[in-house]
């Protein structure tokens, strides 16, 4: 098995799209592990605020799989791949850790920079699981979201609450 962490984000519909968003994700993996949700500010455009969180979970399926289940996930819910690449978003799934491997291959980064980079990665990741050691500087998700200038993007917890 390996031990697998999404981030789920969204700014259009975002409630609605991070419900479903989990549903989906329970569905396919059974058991999730949840992260609070958060809310930031869009980063690298003018937008709307998203709603953020992180998703833990086992599967026995290949790196290539789970990118692949995520990205159909994220066209049923009519994600745009044609627009800018920071732009609003229906729904953006991001295979942030598979395991402690490190790859950078056929499309996918992993780790994802975006866990050391964005807060509203970082933090909902430390919540969920801060002793996870990051692959690449060894450091835990505690001692990297400890370390994190928090000055440099403001988010705050929201309530939203999903069905089991």
């Amino acid at each position: 098995m390996h031990r697998v962490y999404i981030s789920i984000g969204s700014n259009i519909e975002a409630e609605k799209h991070v419900r479903l968003a989990v549903a989906e994700l329970q569905q396919h993996y059974a058991r999730l592990l949840l992260s609070s949700v958060y809310e930031s500010e869009a980063v690298g455009f003018a937008g709307d605020n998203f709603l953020n969180m992180v998703a833990g979970f086992d599967t026995d399926e290949s790196v290539q799989t789970v990118s692949a289940v995520l990205h159909d996930i994220e066209d049923r819910h009519g994600r745009l791949r044609d627009g800018p690449r920071f732009s609003a978003r229906t729904l953006d799934l991001d295979l942030l850790l598979y395991d402690d491997r490190i790859i950078n291959e056929d499309g996918l980064q992993i780790p994802r920079d975006e866990i050391t980079r964005n807060a509203f990665v970082l933090q909902p990741l430390a919540e969920l699981d801060p002793e996870l050691i990051h692959p690449v500087n060894g450091q835990s998700m505690a001692e990297l979201w400890n370390n994190y200038d928090k000055t440099s993007q403001a988010l705050w917890p929201v309530e939203l609450s999903f069905t089991r």
